[in-house]
């Protein structure tokens, strides 16, 4: 058990990971007859929890209890991994990256996220309260808007080359560029 926690503990290769991730497409497409995506799972929930009181969530929930179980498996998986496997090994960035965060102030670069961001003493800030409420409600509407999430556009729609999915990554990929360049080091001057 001890050489399968070491073992389960290092990071995987991309060339391992990457064709895992892959082979998801193939396993529900042709075996399950599903679409693989995350956000599709809080309508399910959504749908369960509110019952016939709007028009789009009157739909047979019940069918994609599937999905409901597979993000409860990523959360447990999360908090499995987090609780009983150790990380003794910061995420390993470059020297570049790591010198530009601490010239906007972030220091602790231990465990997954920093802990001068994501650390639980910062979410009582006010700041940090408005920048996760406003940034819960564009995620939230951008993944309604784009009729998806980015697991479901870039991994199953590019897959089965839908050209929304090709567009709503591209948005994706330029968002992110757009956030981590401008946005995200303003909100840092506000923390």
């Amino acid at each position: 058990m001890k050489a399968f926690v070491e073992w389960i503990s290092q990071p995987w290769p991309w060339y391992v990971a990457g064709p895992m991730i892959g082979l998801m497409v193939p396993l529900l497409l042709i075996l399950l007859n599903k679409s693989f995506g995350v956000s599709s799972s809080l309508r399910h929930f959504c749908a369960m929890c509110i019952p016939n009181r709007m028009e789009y969530f009157k739909y047979n929930w019940r069918a994609e209890g599937w999905n409901l179980l597979f993000v409860a498996a990523i959360a447990g998986g999360a908090w499995l991994a987090t609780t009983f496997i150790p990380n003794a090994n910061p995420v390993e960035i470059s020297a570049q990256t790591t010198a530009q965060l601490q010239s906007m102030g972030i220091h602790d670069f231990t465990g997954l996220a920093p802990q001068d961001i994501f650390g639980w003493e910062q979410l009582g800030t006010p700041v940090s309260l408005i920048v996760l409420l406003i940034g819960g409600f564009l995620v939230g509407f951008g993944t309604r808007y784009a009729n998806g999430c980015t697991s479901g556009h870039a991994i199953m729609g590019l897959s089965q080359l839908s050209p929304g999915s090709l567009v709503a990554t591209v948005g994706f990929f330029i968002g992110g560029l757009i956030v981590s360049w401008w946005i995200l080091p303003f909100i840092l001057q506000l923390l």
